[in-house]
C-alpha cells in the first residue's frame, strides 16, 4: 500500500484541509499507516497533479486562506482498483519484542520499564478507540450499528485498531508479570 491510498481513503467522506486531514489521519489512519504531516502535504500535491483530487481554495477573512480536497472520479477509481488487488500479509516490525527476546541475557529492570510505557500508550489508545467508536455508533448498539449504521468502514477500522492496541497492552503485561516473577524467583536462589 502507498501513503496515496491511505489519503484517498481518508478523504472519501468530506473535503478537507491539509491541516485537518494531518488531524484526522492521527486519530484514525495513522493507526494502521503512520506519515509525518509533511509527507502528507507533499502527498497531496502528488495526488493533485495526478489528478486524483481535487483542491479549491477557501478564503478566510480572520486567517490565511486555505485549500480544501476531495477525491475525484479517477481517485475514486484508483481506490476501486486499489481494494480489488489481493492483500498483502502484514509483519510486525517492532524494537520491542526483540529486546524482550534477548531477556534472558540482559538486565530486565530497564526492560520492564518500557513494557509500562507501551501498556499504558496502548491504554490511553484503546481509550482513545472507545471513545471513537461510541461517537460512531451514537445511540445505537454495536451490532445495530454494524448492520445499519453509516460509514461502517471507519468503525471496521477503529474495531481493528482497538483489537491491536488490546493485544499489545495484554502482551506487555503478560511480559511485565513474567520477567517480574522470574527476576524474583532468580533473587530469591541467591
Amino acid at each position: 500500500m502507498a501513503l496515496r491510498h491511505a489519503v484517498l481513503a481518508a478523504l472519501l467522506d468530506e473535503e478537507l484541509s491539509g491541516y485537518q486531514l494531518a488531524k484526522s489521519f492521527s486519530l484514525g489512519v495513522a493507526n494502521f499507516w503512520h506519515a509525518q504531516p509533511q509527507q502528507l502535504y507533499a502527498e497531496l500535491s502528488r495526488l493533485e497533479s495526478d489528478g486524483l483530487i481535487a483542491g479549491r481554495e477557501v478564503v478566510q477573512d480572520t486567517r490565511p486562506n486555505k485549500r480544501l480536497f476531495k477525491v475525484t472520479a479517477a481517485g475514486l477509481a484508483e481506490l476501486e482498483r486499489f481494494t480489488a488487488a489481493a492483500a498483502k500479509p502484514s509483519f510486525m516490525r517492532d524494537d520491542l519484542p526483540v529486546k524482550v527476546q534477548a531477556a534472558d541475557h540482559v538486565d530486565t529492570g530497564e526492560l520492564i520499564n518500557q513494557l509500562a510505557e507501551r501498556a499504558a500508550f496502548a491504554q490511553t489508545k484503546i481509550d482513545l478507540f472507545e471513545r471513537l467508536l461510541q461517537t460512531m455508533r451514537g445511540e445505537s448498539g454495536e451490532e445495530e450499528f454494524l448492520r445499519h449504521g453509516e460509514r461502517v468502514g471507519p468503525y471496521l477500522t477503529c474495531l481493528r485498531g482497538l483489537a491491536f492496541e488490546q493485544g499489545n497492552r495484554d502482551w506487555c503485561e503478560r511480559a511485565i508479570t513474567v520477567l517480574r516473577e522470574r527476576k524474583a524467583a532468580a533473587h530469591d536462589r541467591h
